[in-house]
C-alpha cells in the first residue's frame, strides 16, 4: 500500500469517504457529505457501502486497502465494528458503539459522534447553556446512552431517564451515576417528575413516520418555557413538537443531530470546520429524510 493510499487519499489526491450499513440505499449521508466537500473545495467522494454482517471484517480491511480516509457506520454494525478497530476513542468506549472511523496511515480509530452531535445541535438551536439544567430523557436504548453520556459533560443539575422497561432505565442510570446525578424511572412515574424539569428529550421512535399520530408522553404535562427535543426527523416536526409549541415550549427537532454528528465526522476526516449551513440546506431540500 502506498503512503498516499494509506493516508486516506487516492492517487489523484481526492479524499475517499463512505457509509457502511445494511440496508444503505436509503441513506441521506452521501448527499449531505458530498455537498459539504464541495463547499470546502475538497475533491473527493462519499459513497454508500452495502455491507452485510458476515462481510463486515472484510469491509473494514478494505478501508485500508482502498485508501479510504474514513467511513461512517450505521445499523446494524455500530457495535460489531468495534472489534475491528486498532484504537477506540473514549466517545466510543463510553457509549459502546462506533459510528465514525478515521484512517490514519492504515491505523483505524473508532469514534462515536452521535451524542456530541446531539448536544452541539441542542445548544446551537434551543438552549445555549445546559449547566444546572434538570433534564428528562425518554428511552434507555443506544441513542439515549450516547446522549446521556454527552449531556453529563455539560454539568446538568440532574438527569432522569424514563423508560417503558424501568429496569433498563435504572441500569443505564447506574452506569452513568459516577459522572453526575442520574436516576431511572418507569414511564408511569414520569408525570410526577415533569413539574421541575426544564428539558425533555425523546430518544424513542414513538411519533416517527408512518405513526405520526403517536406521542411518547401526554403533552398536557408540558409547561411553558420548557425545552422539548425530539430525535425524530421524519417528520421534521412530530406531534410531540407541534403540541409542545402550542403550549409555549421551545422545540428542537432531530435533524440537527443528524447534521452535527456528520459534521463532527467530517471535521475528524478533514481537520477543517464543517459547513453546517450547507449541510443543513442539503437535507432540508430532501424533506423525506428517513435514515442516516
Amino acid at each position: 500500500m502506498s503512503e498516499t493510499a494509506s493516508a486516506g487519499v487516492n492517487a489523484s489526491g481526492a479524499i475517499l469517504l463512505g457509509v457502511m450499513g445494511d440496508p444503505i440505499g436509503h441513506s441521506k449521508s452521501p448527499l449531505m457529505q458530498e455537498a459539504a466537500l464541495r463547499a470546502l473545495g475538497i475533491s473527493g467522494a462519499y459513497v454508500p457501502l452495502h455491507v452485510t454482517p458476515d462481510k463486515l471484517g472484510e469491509a473494514v480491511q478494505a478501508i485500508r486497502i482502498l485508501g479510504f480516509r474514513g467511513v461512517n457506520v450505521t445499523i446494524p454494525h455500530k457495535v460489531a465494528v468495534m472489534e475491528y478497530m486498532d484504537h477506540l476513542d473514549e466517545s466510543a468506549l463510553s457509549v459502546g458503539a462506533v459510528n465514525t472511523v478515521v484512517n490514519d496511515g492504515g491505523v483505524l480509530t473508532g469514534y462515536n459522534t452521535d451524542g456530541i452531535g446531539y448536544v452541539r445541535s441542542l445548544k446551537a438551536e434551543a438552549i445555549a447553556d445546559l449547566s444546572g439544567a434538570r433534564i428528562l430523557v425518554i428511552g434507555a436504548g443506544g441513542a439515549a446512552r450516547g446522549i446521556v453520556t454527552s449531556l453529563l459533560q455539560e454539568n446538568p443539575a440532574s438527569i432522569v431517564i424514563a423508560n417503558r422497561n424501568a429496569a433498563k432505565a435504572v441500569e443505564l442510570a447506574a452506569e452513568c451515576r459516577t459522572k453526575g446525578k442520574v436516576k431511572g424511572i418507569s414511564l408511569a412515574e414520569m408525570p410526577a417528575e415533569l413539574q421541575g424539569i426544564q428539558v425533555v428529550i425523546n430518544t424513542t421512535s414513538v411519533g416517527m413516520y408512518p405513526h405520526t399520530d403517536e406521542t411518547p408522553l401526554d403533552p398536557s404535562l408540558l409547561h411553558e418555557g420548557m425545552v422539548v427535543s425530539d430525535l425524530i426527523y421524519n417528520p421534521l416536526r412530530t406531534r410531540l413538537l407541534t403540541e409542545s409549541l402550542e403550549r409555549g415550549c421551545r422545540i428542537h427537532g432531530g435533524l440537527g443531530m443528524f447534521i452535527y454528528q456528520g459534521a463532527y465526522a467530517l471535521e475528524y476526516w478533514t481537520g477543517r470546520p464543517a459547513p453546517i449551513d450547507v449541510m443543513r440546506s442539503s437535507m432540508l431540500e430532501t424533506q423525506d429524510s428517513s435514515s442516516i
